[in-house]
């Protein structure tokens, strides 16, 4: 298992990546969505026992919350996984009503029963089974989006956050958390010896946040932290990453088994990471982002859109 051996904690250079986006767009790192929902459906009950990173970052992202002066009615838990994040902001505003929605229905069915004990103290929450970049809910329906380490398993980023501007109120609140490109850095330079692609791409922050703006989203704020897990082995990342769902899943991956020399020459590519402590690291660069949907403007017949002006008082 892995141990959260580190944590550092800073904002992003300002650089840009272009070449992120270039590859996110490319059909070789577009994600088959079937393996991916098996993988999840098949790590449901083992989730939980690895999701050491996915914990923090809820804790990190509900203490992101506090600071916001928001009352919701309804909150929805794009991507919720086993319910972690469901179940704290359940504590958070435990006058909400909650969906959680998931594509993976074995992960539904393992949030579900964790919340059951749960809806004693706060409103019951609603589960429903659907993809984040086509989602089954009513329009102007939620108060606040709340997605954890869910948006980097989709292949069309405009269009989740289109579906969540969709379906948030005016003045509703989007917060989520997603991977940036140098999460799994070692991994992927250790496998990329047979020209297959053997780690998902990830997008930077600043394209993110372009990405928001387009959706119609305003006043976007992002920022970066870096953690680091630590191993015994390259075996080790991976059977974690297995225990949480994460398989390669994109379409350049290679479609048969990777053999004893491909394992052999992974380890051995690894080796070069390891550090004084004689632990190996997997790097994770964590994007945490939020932004607000507008209220629609005004539109006159001749295009035009009038201005407000506030009388500032005498004191």
């Amino acid at each position: 298992m892995a141990s959260l051996h580190s944590v550092d904690v800073w904002l992003d250079s300002g650089l840009r990546r272009n070449d992120e986006w270039e590859k996110y767009m490319s059909d070789e790192y577009q994600l088959d969505k079937k393996r991916v929902r098996l993988s999840f459906g098949r790590a449901a009950h083992t989730y939980d026992q690895s999701a050491v990173l996915q914990r923090e970052v809820v804790q990190r992202m509900l203490s992101r919350l506090e600071v916001v002066a928001l009352k919701p009615h309804a909150i929805l838990d794009a991507g919720c996984g086993t319910g972690s994040g469901g179940r704290n902001l359940a504590r958070h505003y435990k006058k909400s009503s909650i969906t959680s929605l998931d594509f993976a229905s074995p992960m539904l069915q393992v949030a579900r029963l964790q919340q059951h004990w749960l809806s004693k103290l706060f409103a019951p929450q609603a589960f429903i089974c659907g993809d984040i970049e086509a989602m089954p809910i009513q329009a102007l329906s939620q108060d606040l989006v709340w997605s954890n380490l869910a948006l980097q398993w989709c292949n069309n980023l405009d269009a989740a956050f289109s579906e969540m501007h969709r379906v948030l109120r005016p003045e509703g609140l989007l917060m989520f958390s997603t991977f940036g490109p140098d999460t799994l850095k070692e991994l992927r330079h250790s496998a990329s010896v047979d020209g297959h692609t053997h780690v998902s791409r990830f997008i930077d922050m600043h394209d993110i946040g372009d990405a928001l703006i387009r959706a119609g989203f305003s006043a976007p704020v992002m920022d970066v932290e870096y953690f680091t897990l630590t191993y015994e082995s390259a075996i080790a990342v991976m059977r974690d990453l297995k225990a949480i769902g994460a398989h390669n899943a994109t379409q350049g991956r290679s479609h048969g088994l990777q053999g004893r020399a491909f394992l052999q020459n992974l380890n051995a590519q690894y080796e070069r990471f390891r550090q004084a402590d004689g632990k190996l690291p997997a790097t994770y660069e964590v994007v945490y982002g939020h932004a607000w949907k507008p209220q629609p403007k005004t539109i006159l017949p001749d295009g035009a859109q009038p201005i407000q002006f506030r009388q500032r008082q005498r004191p």
